[in-house]
C-alpha cells in the first residue's frame, strides 16, 4: 500500500502515542462514570446488553480516524525524478584512416584495415555526445563523411571504406590537411584528430609538416597511430593474372618519427598498435583521454497522497456519529 510512498513531515507521527493514552483515558473516565445498581434480577436487560459490550466500537472508529488525520499530516507523497543532459564541452572528431594497400597485410586479424574498421566502429558507439566525420587517405584524400551527431551515418560510412576507392600511395599531409580543412570552421571547444597509418610518407602535394602546422594554426589536437607487427608481415607485393593479390613477407616500415612529431606539435599523443589487442587498447585510451563534459539537470515532481485519508477519516467520524446518534444513543 504504501510501496514507493515517502512523508515530506513525519515527525507528526510523534502524535500517534497520545492514541494509547486515549484508550487509557477511556476506561479509567468509564469505570468512574458507570453507576453500579444492584437488581433481584437481569432478564429485562439482556436483549440489549449486547449493544452495551459494543460500545468500544465507537472508541476504535475515532482512534481510527485521528490516525488517519496524523497520518495525512505526516503528509505522504510519491517522487518522480526525470533527469536531463546538456552537453557543456562538446568534442569535434575526424578520424584519418589510411586506405593504401598495405592495410591489407595480414599482421592483423583478418587484415589490418577490417580490424581498424572493428575497432574504430566500437570507438564511435563509444562517443554518443560528440560529433565525429571520416577522411580516407591513399596516394590522395577525400572526406568520407563530414563531422554529424548522427553515428548511424558515421558507422555506414564506415563500413564502406575499402581498398581500391583511390591512387595507391601513402599521402599522410593529404590525410592530415583534408581532416584539417573538415575541423577549421568548427565552433566545439575541443577539435581532434585521429590519424592512423601503416606506412611512410610518400604520396600527395602538401607536406606532413605544413598540415600539422595547419592543425596548430586551428587548435586541432591530433592523436597519430603507427599499425602494423615489429619485422615482416604479410603483405600485397604484386598482382595475380586474375586480377587478385599476391602477398609475400615484406618489411614493415612506418614512419614513427613523422607520426610522434605531427602529436607532439599539435598537443596529441602517438601510439604503435602492434596487434588487434594493441589497437583496441590505443582507442580505450584516447576515449578515456578526450572526456566529453556533461552536465546532468533532475527534476522533482511530488504527488501528495493525504486527501485519501482525510476523506476516510471523516467517514470513520461520520459513522461513529450516526452509530452514537442511533444505535448506541441510549448506552451512551
Amino acid at each position: 500500500m504504501f510501496k514507493g510512498i515517502e512523508f515530506a513531515n513525519p515527525e507528526f507521527f510523534w502524535l500517534l502515542l497520545a492514541l494509547p493514552l486515549a484508550v487509557v483515558w477511556y476506561v479509567f473516565t468509564h469505570k468512574k462514570q458507570t453507576a453500579s445498581l444492584k437488581l433481584s434480577s437481569t432478564n429485562a436487560f439482556k436483549t440489549t446488553s449486547i449493544w452495551s459490550k459494543l460500545r468500544p466500537v465507537l472508541l476504535a472508529l475515532r482512534l481510527l480516524a485521528l490516525a488517519s488525520i496524523i497520518t495525512a499530516l505526516a503528509r505522504p507523497q510519491t517522487e518522480d525524478i526525470s533527469t536531463r543532459t546538456k552537453t557543456t564541452k562538446g568534442i569535434d572528431i575526424v578520424m584519418a584512416i589510411d586506405v593504401s594497400s598495405s592495410m591489407l597485410a595480414r599482421d592483423l586479424k583478418p587484415n589490418r584495415l577490417a580490424a581498424l574498421k572493428e575497432v574504430a566502429a566500437d570507438f564511435i558507439k563509444k562517443r554518443p555526445n560528440d560529433r565525429i566525420g571520416l577522411v580516407a587517405y591513399a596516394g590522395e584524400s577525400y572526406t568520407k563523411t563530414p563531422i554529424t551527431s548522427d553515428k548511424s551515418i558515421v558507422l555506414g560510412a564506415l563500413k564502406e571504406i575499402r581498398y581500391g576507392q583511390l591512387e595507391d600511395g601513402t599521402a599522410i599531409g593529404m590525410g592530415l590537411a583534408t581532416s584539417v580543412n573538415r575541423l577549421k570552421e568548427s565552433k566545439a571547444i575541443s577539435k581532434v584528430i585521429i590519424l592512423l597509418t601503416d606506412g611512410v610518407n610518400n604520396s600527395g602535394f602538401i607536406e606532413p609538416q605544413t598540415a600539422a602546422d595547419l592543425a596548430v594554426e586551428y587548435e586541432i589536437k591530433t592523436y597519430t597511430i603507427g599499425l602494423g607487427t615489429n619485422g615482416n608481415a604479410i603483405t600485397p607485393t604484386g598482382y595475380k593474372r586474375d586480377g587478385s593479390f599476391q602477398y609475400g613477407m615484406r618489411q614493415v616500415e612506418i614512419d614513427e618519427e613523422l607520426l610522434k612529431n605531427i602529436a607532439e606539435v599539435t598537443g596529441g599523443k602517438y601510439f604503435r598498435a602492434t596487434d588487434n589487442e594493441k589497437l583496441e587498447e590505443i582507442y580505450n585510451e584516447i576515449n578515456k583521454l578526450e572526456k566529453t563534459e556533461i552536465e546532468e539537470f533532475k527534476y522533482y515532481k511530488y504527488e501528495e497522497k493525504f486527501r485519501p485519508l482525510l476523506f476516510l477519516a471523516g467517514a470513520l467520524l461520520l459513522i461513529e456519529w450516526i452509530l452514537r446518534s442511533t444505535i448506541f444513543k441510549s448506552f451512551i
